[in-house]
């Protein structure tokens, strides 16, 4: 299994930090999970093609988790041939809607689907590529998971539980992939809950949103529904993780010198490791090493 960050920012615009997006591997499977703003970018920049992309877990459909999946679809479905795979689509009530309004023959790019389904011009490209007509449309496989579903792949399984952020407005999920090399826990947003402690424990990896610096959330809802440093921290002792990557980071605590401050305070409650993470970066599943000095 191997873990690289895409996103690691908030809907705050940045060209430092994409929203919220991380890519794992597993064999010849690779799988995202969220896919926001500019994290189809950076998936570009690891070097791998869009049709590589085999399955995609969304936490939750504010647009910071799940706007580049309109972008992710169309281009690994006008890059690949006929006998491409549909992309496999996990995620939360309201997905398959989402997905219906995007790419149905009543969606937003319905107009697109038609025309290079159509034109002859399309159609070449198309058939350069290997393609057989008939030219089908992107029809993604959608499954909209409850929590406590699992998902088994060849070699791996992901479960879901729901975690507390934006309820009743949005169903929120955090997910965790177990493989033979180890596991990976994800919040997407969410703030200190059950779903989490259950996700999280004994991992070796827990990738998780750490929105702001603890106490100065903007008020007690706040609190509630997004993770502080020191929030994020706690959980990671509980569960007992083995490796923590801060994401989901705000401008408030991106100031050299604050977060090694942050990441000392965190280190106080928390004896595992802990990474701020940053866009394109790749996450040991086994402790950190330092390298050879040369």
């Amino acid at each position: 299994m191997k873990i690289q960050l895409l996103g690691t920012g908030t809907p705050t615009p940045s060209l430092k930090r994409m929203s919220s997006g991380y890519l794992v591997t597993v064999g010849d499977d690779t799988i995202l999970f969220d896919h926001g703003t500019g994290a189809h970018h950076r998936y570009l920049e690891t070097g791998r093609k869009p049709t590589d992309v085999t399955h995609l877990f969304l936490t939750h459909l504010h647009y910071d988790h799940c706007i580049d999946y309109a972008r992710l679809v169309l281009t690994r479905w006008d890059q690949g041939r006929h006998d491409l795979p549909e992309l496999k689509v996990y995620g939360p009530a309201g997905t398959a809607e989402m997905t219906e309004r995007l790419f149905s023959e009543t969606g937003a790019f319905n107009l697109d689907l038609v025309a290079r389904t159509s034109h002859e011009g399309s159609l070449a490209f198309f058939q350069a590529r290997g393609g057989t007509l008939p030219r089908p449309r992107a029809k993604p496989v959608v499954q909209e998971l409850r929590s406590g579903d699992t998902v088994d792949g060849t070699g791996w399984t992901v479960s879901a539980q729901s975690v507390l952020h934006q309820q009743p407005y949005l169903h929120c999920f955090g997910y965790r992939i177990d493989t033979p090399e180890g596991s990976l826990a994800y919040s997407g947003d969410s703030g200190p809950c059950k779903g989490m402690e259950v996700l999280a424990q004994d991992c070796d990896v827990m990738i998780h949103m750490t929105h702001y610096i603890s106490g100065t959330q903007l008020n007690p809802i706040n609190a509630k529904t997004s993770s502080g440093h020191m929030e994020v921290a706690t959980l990671a002792a509980k569960a007992n993780v083995k490796t923590v990557v801060v994401s989901h980071v705000t401008e408030q605590m991106d100031v050299p010198g604050v977060r090694e401050r942050l990441i000392n305070e965190m280190a106080a409650v928390y004896s595992g490791n802990i990474i701020w993470g940053e866009d394109l970066m790749e996450i040991p599943v086994d402790d950190p090493r330092p390298a050879k000095l040369l």
